[in-house]
């Protein structure tokens, strides 16, 4: 299979949209394998976790839980809680409710806020929402919040105030459709908060399904089954301004209007919306099946909080291929997704394996900066020997949480990471790892190195505008090589190989400024795409930026260096002045792109990704002519501070 060019099946950013380029940063991952202690919950799933001291609280819609799997089973509907530590379940927590538990908070002064899909809880009336002791689960009579007409779908606590979000008309007796903010201390009513959502799809009653509140507490994320916010147009999105009074903010998305594969099914497919880290951008799930990319159905998506105005675009987009994401959490500059999928880095494809798809069954880890997959794969799968009455796989992961030891899993199934782990569980931090970004060489001063011919490389001093005396150097693990990119302290390299599906993949040589290493293949995943046929490269930010043959643009794809794996997709950078079907050899160095060309002349320009156009050629600068002792024309050129 050759180089597969997407544009006409994955929407290329607008320039605007593409202006940020965000940067790879170290991140911590939770371990791949679940906590042994955590109890078990059978029918129904989780759907809610919070914790209060050494206590961890679990609601759902499941009707019985045990210690473990030989233990007999407990009837206990919808809400229970363990030790963190031990996975003892607690025999003196026992509340007792007539519905689903949707969300769970812990509220100032000690107790456990819940909302859900109840009307009765220890006998008495509270509906959807009330307040509990966590030590013994009586109600909190002096909280005095309920929602009166309708379910609640999730809260959030930020300082004293718990925002809501549901199915609901009326809360503590008041009008209000989708949206409230409570007292989170006493649960009275903010009545300065006046934000509603209106207007159901496909002809529906209006929700609000899921919502985030950046950690400075200005800005509100809303997604759900609403056309309208406010009486203004925010179909299925909305961000509201909640510094001063809250208001909703210029910013809207045309990308979940229309309908994905089944509208009776799918009527809303905005699943889950978190923030980032330090709240400047927000990611969001779906499902929907077909549809895209007309419409982000059945994707992982980033957008930029601070953006404003209407027909805004992911910053980056992972396509399963028609899989649903049903959850997502953003801890440690990583960004954790669960569901139904079986792919990721898929958009190539329906229902199968396209080019660029990464197995990732259930449960993933992406890192913020391109939404590309990490090496963090424990799989929603069970055991060889999961006990009788159990399954391995379902349709949904509705909670992904992260606590103090761990991040916390709740699904409507049984297999976790090749264990049993019915309807709940817990990657510790214990055992995880951190990820340190690989990046291209910053400094300005170093050496290109150009194949002057099998096994042989000249080594050409350079300091960011002149070169100097080159040097010629026996490389014998550096045969059948094209285009080639400094990683930190490693090159990465099209090498031709008989056999393989395309004759050529992308390897791995390390590179100590001397000897290059013994390549490896970088990545199976990466099998599809033809290295060959690319005429010069250089990896910068998680982007491998490259020129090919035949072919007259800038082009990049997503790269992700932890695992290797190579985006789906093929962005056409906007760019004037330069001719890049005569580009032969790469390097980014200190800002500029330097580039051999097919008439041998070594040149530079500048580079600036964020800006349109990228590449000026107006700036172009000559470095160098082809001379008797080099020509630069070879993709063979990369830059090495060593």
């Amino acid at each position: 299979m050759g180089l597969v060019t997407v544009a006409a099946v994955v929407a290329v950013p607008s320039a605007a949209s593409a202006a940020v380029v965000p940067a790879p940063e170290t991140q911590t991952l939770v371990s791949t394998n679940p906590a042994d202690a955590t109890p078990h919950a059978r029918d129904g799933e989780t759907r809610a976790f919070a914790q209060v001291g050494s206590m961890v609280y679990v609601g759902g819609s499941f009707t019985q839980i045990r210690q473990n799997a030989s233990a007999a089973w407990t009837t206990r509907s919808y809400l229970f809680a363990y030790d963190r530590t031990t996975g003892t379940i607690s025999t003196t927590f026992l509340p007792v409710l007539d519905g689903p538990v949707n969300s769970l908070i812990a509220g100032p002064n000690g107790t456990l806020i819940v909302g859900g899909g109840f009307k009765i809880v220890n006998g008495v009336s509270r509906k959807n929402l009330v307040a509990l002791n966590p030590t013994i689960g009586a109600i909190v009579d002096s909280w005095v919040g309920r929602s009166d007409g309708g379910m609640i779908r999730d809260m959030v606590l930020h300082d004293n105030w718990l925002y809501l979000a549901g199915a609901f008309n009326w809360i503590n007796g008041t009008a209000h459709s989708g949206l409230a903010r409570l007292n989170a201390t006493t649960g009275a009513i903010d009545s300065g908060f006046n934000v509603n959502t209106s207007v159901g799809r496909h002809s529906t009653s209006p929700y609000a399904w899921t919502i985030d509140v950046t950690p400075d507490g200005n800005t509100l994320v809303v997604g759900g089954n609403f056309m309208y916010v406010n009486g203004q147009s925010r179909n299925q999105m909305a961000l509201v301004n909640l510094s001063g009074t809250p208001s909703v903010i210029d910013w809207s998305t045309e990308k979940f209007v229309p309908a994905c594969a089944a509208p009776a099914t799918f009527v809303h497919y905005v699943q889950d919306v978190k923030f980032g880290g330090d709240g400047s951008w927000f990611v969001v799930g779906t499902n929907g099946g077909a549809g895209w990319p007309a419409a982000y159905c059945d994707a992982l998506v980033r957008f930029e909080t601070a953006a404003r105005g209407g027909g805004q675009l992911g910053t980056w987009v992972d396509y399963t291929g028609n899989d649903t994401i049903t959850s997502v959490e953003v801890a440690d500059n990583v960004i954790y997704l669960g569901g139904h999928f079986r792919w990721l880095n898929n958009p190539n494809a329906h229902d199968a394996a396209g080019p660029g798809a990464i197995d990732r069954l259930g449960i993933a880890a992406v890192t913020p900066a391109t939404g590309m997959p990490v090496a963090w794969n424990p799989g929603r799968r069970g055991s060889s020997s999961m006990p009788a009455g159990t399954s391995s796989w379902g349709s949904q992961v509705p909670v992904l949480w992260r606590g103090s030891d761990g991040l916390y899993f709740g699904h409507n199934s049984d297999g976790m990471g090749g264990e049993y782990h019915g309807r709940l569980g817990v990657f510790p931090l214990s055992g995880g790892r951190t990820v340190t970004p690989k990046t291209a060489p910053t400094a300005s001063t170093g050496n290109l190195y150009l194949g002057t011919g099998e096994g042989t490389v000249a080594k050409v001093p350079f300091d960011g505008t002149t070169i100097g005396t080159p040097t010629t150097v026996s490389q014998p693990n550096y045969t059948g090589a094209g285009a080639t990119w400094r990683v930190s302290d490693r090159i990465y390299w099209a090498h031709t190989v008989a056999g393989t599906p395309t004759g050529s993949r992308i390897d791995i040589s390390m590179f100590n400024g001397t000897t290059i290493g013994a390549p490896w293949e970088s990545s199976g995943y990466n099998d599809w795409f033809n290295a060959a046929n690319m005429t010069g490269a250089f990896f910068l930010n998680g982007r491998l930026y490259y020129t090919r043959s035949g072919a007259s643009g800038l082009y990049y794809r997503y790269f992700e260096t932890d695992g290797n794996y190579l985006g789906g997709t093929e962005f056409t950078l906007p760019t004037t002045g330069v001719t890049w079907s005569a580009v032969r050899g790469m390097a980014w160095v200190g800002g500029k792109i330097v580039y051999g060309s097919t008439d041998g002349t070594l040149r530079s320009v500048p580079f600036d990704p964020t800006a349109s156009p990228a590449v000026d050629g107006a700036g172009t600068t000559v470095i160098a002519p082809a001379s008797a002792q080099l020509t630069w024309s070879s993709p063979r050129t990369f830059f090495s501070v060593q």
